[in-house]
C-alpha cells in the first residue's frame, strides 16, 4: 500500500455512467474484443516462442510489443467490465494509481519499443553488412531491458509524488484512471510543480523517441530507392512497422492533446472513445498487421491451421 496522505481513498469513474443505456451490449462486445486481443498476442507469443526459426531480433522484438499489449489491456479490460456490471464505478485510491501507473507506461513502452524495432530495421537495410556484429544477443538484451525499464522508472516517480498530494476531489470524468487527471484533484495548497516537470520532461523524453523513428526511416527510403531488394525487404518487414506506428501515435496523442486542451462541449460518448482509442486499436491491429505481413509468420501460422484441420 502507497503511503498517502490524501483524505480520498475511493474514486468515482463518472464516465462509465454514460453506458448505462447500453451496458449488456457493450458488456458483450468489450469481453469478446479484449478475448479476441488475449488471444491473437498470446497465440503470436507462442508462435515465436516455440519456433526457433523465429528466434532473430525482429521477432523477439516483436513478441515484446505482444506482451507489452497484454499488460496494458490487463490494466483496462477486467476493470472497465466489472465496472459495467455496477451502478456506481468506483476504483480505490491504491488501485487508481495503479491503473495510471500500467496505462501510460504501457504507452511509452509500447513507442520505446517501436523506436528499438525502427533501429533493428535501419540496420537490416542501411547497414546489412554489420547487422550481426552490432545486433548481438547481449545488445538485443539491453534494448529490449531498455524499452521496458524507461517507462516503468519515469512513471513510478511520477506516481510517487501523485500520491504525495492532498485531493480534494474525487470524481474523475473519465472511464480508467489517468496520472494527470489526479494531479488536477489536487487541493490549491498542493505544490504541482514538480509533477508538471517530470510530465514535461516525460513529454521530451517519448518525442526525441519519435525524431530518432523519423531520422532512420529517412535514411531507409534513402537507401531503399537505390536498390529493388531493399525496396522489397521495406514492404515486407517494414510497413507494419510504420502501420502500428501511426495508428500508435493518432490514438495516443490525440488523447493526450484532448486531456489537456480538449471542449467539455464534446459529447462524453466521444469523450471515452478517444480515452481508450490507444488501447482499442494498436492491440487488436498489430498482431493481425505482422502475422498477416511476415512471411516466417504467415507460413508457421499457415502451416500450423493446415495441420490442425488434418
Amino acid at each position: 500500500m502507497m503511503d498517502n496522505i490524501s483524505t480520498v481513498k475511493v474514486f468515482t469513474l463518472s464516465a462509465v455512467n454514460e453506458t448505462a443505456t447500453y451496458k449488456l451490449a457493450i458488456f458483450s462486445l468489450t469481453l469478446v474484443y479484449y478475448c479476441l486481443i488475449l488471444f491473437f498476442n498470446i497465440s503470436l507469443i507462442v508462435i515465436i516462442v516455440v519456433d526457433s526459426n523465429l528466434h532473430e531480433p525482429m521477432y523477439i522484438l516483436l513478441c515484446s510489443f505482444c506482451i507489452s499489449a497484454l499488460y496494458g489491456t490487463t490494466g483496462f479490460y477486467p476493470k472497465f467490465l466489472i465496472d459495467l456490471q455496477t451502478d456506481t464505478p468506483e476504483i480505490s485510491y491504491d488501485a487508481c494509481l495503479m491503473q495510471a501507473f500500467v496505462m501510460y507506461s504501457f504507452a511509452c513502452s509500447d513507442l520505446s519499443i517501436l523506436a528499438v524495432m525502427a533501429y533493428d530495421r535501419y540496420l537490416a537495410i542501411c547497414r546489412p553488412l554489420h547487422y550481426n556484429a552490432i545486433m548481438t544477443k547481449k545488445k538485443l538484451s539491453q534494448l529490449v531491458f531498455f524499452s521496458w525499464i524507461m517507462p516503468l522508472s519515469i512513471f513510478s516517480i511520477s506516481i510517487i509524488r501523485t500520491s504525495k498530494l492532498r485531493l480534494c476531489d474525487s470524481k474523475i470524468q473519465k472511464i480508467f484512471c489517468v496520472n494527470w487527471i489526479v494531479v488536477k484533484l489536487a487541493c490549491p495548497e498542493n505544490e504541482t510543480i514538480s509533477n508538471n516537470i517530470i510530465s514535461y520532461a516525460t513529454i521530451i523524453i517519448y518525442v526525441s523517441h519519435g525524431f530518432f523513428i523519423i531520422w532512420t526511416y529517412m535514411h531507409m527510403v534513402r537507401t531503399c530507392v537505390r536498390s529493388k531488394d531493399d525496396r522489397r525487404k521495406f514492404m515486407q518487414t517494414c510497413m507494419p512497422h510504420v502501420i502500428s506506428l501511426t495508428t500508435f501515435l493518432f490514438a495516443i496523442v490525440y488523447d493526450l492533446m484532448y486531456m489537456r486542451f480538449g471542449s467539455s462541449k464534446v459529447p462524453q460518448s466521444l469523450q471515452n472513445f478517444i480515452a481508450i482509442e490507444f488501447l482499442v486499436i494498436p492491440p487488436f491491429i498489430n498482431p493481425l498487421i505482422y502475422g498477416l505481413n511476415l512471411n516466417k509468420i504467415r507460413k508457421r501460422i499457415i502451416n500450423l491451421l493446415t495441420c490442425t484441420v488434418k
